[in-house]
């Protein structure tokens, strides 16, 4: 008789079409029931049209019949919310006080060099008004989904991304909203996304401390925090709002990125500081956190974004940033 775990690794290979995820990691195994003469399994329909649980439903059959034949094999589809499927084991906002300081790069460059560790990884891009995580990744496709939720858009390497940007008709239409509609739409994304199973979800949050880094802190339940800024003292002193308004939310600050922080001149093997001293030690000193890198200013780098191939981009500092927050990991 086949037994449970057979059957759940064997599932493994039914991936859902748009996501190129399987029904596991995407957590829509909802119950498997074996006898000595038949196989059930339920699968959660949510965020998958008629066509895609049809599909489903026959590549599930299959792959449980490649154990066995002889077994008669059932499966149904139940009703769930995204909320009630999704197991996500950190949740890192990246904020600044400040705009224009790359919290975005930040966040796109920690989903990418965690992926590279391995990480089940997704972004939930909180900038609603200027969002930019979709072109950095070079995604354009519009999410799939159904009445009962969104699947979010999957990028070259497998991670998660779900931004406004995705749903406008086109990527330079503006988001005129107020404080209460953006906030809405932060809680929507977290919410009505089928995430699935995630080690990281990497929210980009947009600057300020207003509405929307305020719903994302009382909303989400948000396990570590990073700090962006970059090294002019004018920059500084406002990137301090963010961390007195993580530690007043009790959210704890798992480190800072310094962005910008110097330019390497490979001619003449200098790292010139064009915006200044370096305020590592300082915003450390600020935060209570350790300073978990200093990113350059890379024409590369920039180039690959404005390509859509963030994911391409090779530097010491992707390995440091793999490294470095899985340890600070607050779980």
């Amino acid at each position: 008789m086949l037994t449970e775990e057979q059957i759940r690794a064997s599932l493994d290979g039914v991936l859902v079409p748009s996501v190129a995820r399987s029904i596991n990691s995407l957590n829509l195994v909802r119950n498997i029931s074996v006898s000595d003469t038949s196989v059930n399994i339920t699968l959660a329909s949510t965020a998958l049209n008629t066509g895609t649980q049809d599909w489903l439903k026959e590549k599930t059959t299959e792959a449980v019949a490649s154990l066995d034949k002889s077994s008669e094999i059932t499966v149904d589809f139940t009703e769930a919310k995204p909320a009630e499927l999704n197991e996500i084991g950190n949740v890192i906002a990246v904020m600044s006080g400040k705009g224009g300081v790359g919290k975005s790069l930040v966040a796109g460059l920690a989903a990418v060099a965690l992926k590279r560790g391995a990480y089940e990884v997704g972004i939930l891009d909180a900038d609603i008004t200027g969002p930019s995580i979709p072109k950095m990744f070079g995604i354009t496709d519009r999410p799939m989904g159904s009445e009962s939720g969104l699947l979010p858009v999957t990028s070259k390497s497998g991670i998660e991304l779900m931004s406004i940007n995705l749903l406008l008709p086109g990527e330079e239409e503006a988001v005129i909203w107020r404080g209460p509609l953006i906030a809405r739409a932060i809680t929507q994304f977290w919410e009505e996304v089928l995430w699935g199973k995630l080690d990281y979800l990497i929210v980009d949050l947009p600057p300020g401390t207003a509405d929307a880094p305020l719903t994302v802190m009382q909303t989400l339940p948000v396990s570590g925090v990073i700090i962006v800024y970059t090294p002019q003292d004018l920059t500084a002193m406002i990137v301090k709002k963010a961390v007195k308004m993580a530690q007043q939310m009790d959210k704890r600050i798992i480190g800072v990125i310094e962005n910008m922080s110097y330019l390497y001149v490979a001619e003449i093997d200098k790292k010139i500081e064009l915006f200044g001293k370096s305020q590592g030690e300082d915003m450390a000193k600020a935060a209570a956190a350790p300073l978990l890198g200093q990113l350059p200013i890379d024409p590369d780098l920039a180039r690959l974004c404005d390509e859509g191939n963030i994911e391409r981009y090779q530097s010491e500092i992707i390995d440091r940033l793999g490294e470095s927050i899985p340890k600070a990991d607050p779980v």
